[in-house]
């Protein structure tokens, strides 16, 4: 999985993944966290989602990164903010902001922990079912490495027999995230619902069973 297949689905506008609602995870689940107004969310691999609107609406700051520009001036255009453009501090990003929503344009795998200092929360609807095996234990040990102590992830996750199915999105089982997040943070099972039966296009693709699961995972106060 290399940084220009996603370009490419980005430039040609072969973006299934992309909802064209809020996703209803997220208005069911997330004031579990009981996140402050005022706090910094944290959304990777964020493409044009509209749930950053929906976070800010919750009087919330809106911290993104995505690899495609053209998915970020997607984001802003739709929604009609004119961001300004800056260069981050590190030049390995490019910064969008407007009305309280952040984005940097670059690797996820880039950023630090100075720019993650003051997030409270992480929503994960895109990347961990983005990334092949090989790249997720990877990926929680940056988000490990680069959030602060005590830092909350509401992850939405799909799971599915991955022989039937080339990813993305890749099937993440529960007990891979188990296994992933266990020894630096409490991991909460929240719903695990079936939903092949209102996904067609899945059936199309030769799926047997199709499960989608939604997951709080608290990080330990001294997870680094």
């Amino acid at each position: 999985m290399t940084q220009s297949y996603w370009l490419d689905r980005w430039q040609r506008n072969d973006i299934g993944f992309h909802q064209e609602e809020v996703n209803p995870y997220l208005l069911k689940y997330w004031q579990t966290l009981n996140v402050p107004a005022g706090s910094r969310v944290f959304v990777p691999l964020c493409g044009k989602t509209y749930d950053m609107v929906w976070l800010h609406n919750q009087e919330l700051a809106v911290f993104g990164v995505e690899l495609s520009a053209l998915a970020i001036q997607a984001f802003y255009d739709e929604n009609e903010l004119t961001p300004r453009y800056t260069p981050y501090y590190d030049s390995q990003f490019n910064h969008y902001s407007a009305n309280n929503i952040d984005i940097l344009c670059g690797d996820l795998f880039d950023l630090n922990e100075n720019s993650l200092s003051n997030i409270s929360a992480v929503y994960d609807r895109a990347s961990m079912i983005a990334l092949p095996s090989e790249l997720r234990q990877r990926y929680v040990d940056h988000l490990l490495q680069i959030l602060p102590p005590a830092t909350q992830i509401l992850l939405i996750s799909f799971d599915y027999p991955q022989l039937e199915m080339q990813g993305p999105p890749y099937a993440v089982p529960l007990n891979e995230i188990t296994k992933l997040y266990q020894n630096n943070a409490e991991v909460r099972l929240l719903e695990q619902t079936n939903i092949l039966e209102e996904n067609p296009r899945f059936q199309e693709r030769g799926l047997s069973r199709l499960q989608e699961s939604v997951l709080l995972i608290t990080l330990h106060d001294r997870a680094r």
